[in-house]
């Protein structure tokens, strides 16, 4: 009986020893073929792998929130399901380091505090940039401040901020983080950078393509001066997420209370078609001007 069982589990060892022998090799030319693939290849991967997981939780979300894709969302419905997309996006970008050897501190995502420095100058640039912007339309006669709606902005702030940063966050680590890195690998600087910034605008339609086809030069910009944001920071994200969510709160703030209403003095291709700043030449500016002030702290900072 002793006996039967000492061989039982020698044969069990033969049998874990076997596979190791033979699967080692497969996960060891796996490995070495992701380490040594082409840029493309990967970036292909990775948007493969992010979108194919999130398409069965979409799929679960699309009848509770009754949304059709051939309809335009309304915030209600985007909300839930850009966050179960966004969830997943660093587990993704994880995956992906692991299969070829990188590490979130080779996208610019730094575990230090000073981060936390940079995340906060950037938001207040970001915010500042905007407010500058709409301050000038307002002396303009370009539109005009709704104060009675000021009441609506106290139970906004947080939740918008928090979301704000969690989707600036997200959006920098892939595009200016694995995107822009991934590229600069196979590509000089400028075109890695134009590419991704590009890819960051055309994502964009998948949630509205009415509104979002005028944004596609503002966003494209806005892409390059993330990118700018990233080298000004010596390599961190901490500064473009910063800007990032400083432009998605001060934004959203504004949309959501209904703080700003246009006085049709001068065309929408100004202002920004839609309500949309980055659809005119004042999102334009905007991003012009914060590229500017991001020379500035390069050149003598």
């Amino acid at each position: 009986m002793v006996g039967d069982n000492y061989f039982g589990k020698k044969s069990i060892v033969f049998f874990l020893l076997v596979l190791i022998a033979l699967f080692e090799p497969s996960a060891n030319s796996l490995l070495s073929f992701w380490q040594d693939a082409p840029v493309l290849v990967v970036v292909m991967a990775f948007f493969i792998a992010w979108g194919g997981c999130w398409l069965p939780i979409a799929a679960m979300l699309a009848f509770p929130l009754n949304w059709q894709p051939n309809k335009p969302l309304q915030p209600e419905q985007k909300l839930p399901l850009l966050v179960s997309l966004y969830l997943l996006a660093p587990l993704v970008v994880w995956g992906v380091g692991w299969l070829t050897n990188t590490y979130f501190s080779d996208y610019g995502f730094f575990l230090k505090i000073s981060i936390l420095g940079s995340l906060g100058l950037g938001f207040g640039l970001g915010v500042l940039s905007l407010a500058v912007v709409f301050l000038f339309e307002l002396w303009l006669g370009w539109c005009s401040f709704q104060s009675s709606n000021l009441k609506l902005v106290q139970p906004i702030v947080l939740p918008l901020m928090l979301i704000a940063l969690f989707v600036g966050g997200i959006e920098e680590l892939i595009f200016r983080g694995f995107l822009f890195t991934e590229l600069n690998h196979d590509y000089p600087i400028w075109a890695a950078a134009a590419v991704s910034s590009m890819i960051f605008a055309f994502l964009h339609l998948i949630w509205d393509q009415q509104e979002t086809i005028p944004q596609l030069p503002g966003l494209w910009l806005m892409g390059m001066v993330l990118v700018w944001a990233r080298f000004t920071d010596g390599g961190s994200l901490g500064l473009a997420w910063g800007l990032h969510a400083g432009w998605v709160w001060a934004a959203a703030c504004l949309d959501t209370a209904q703080l700003i209403d246009y006085t049709d003095k001068v065309s929408e291709l100004v202002t920004g078609k839609y309500k949309k700043p980055l659809a005119g030449v004042a999102g334009i500016v905007c991003l012009l001007m914060t590229g500017g002030v991001l020379w500035v702290f390069s050149r003598y900072f």
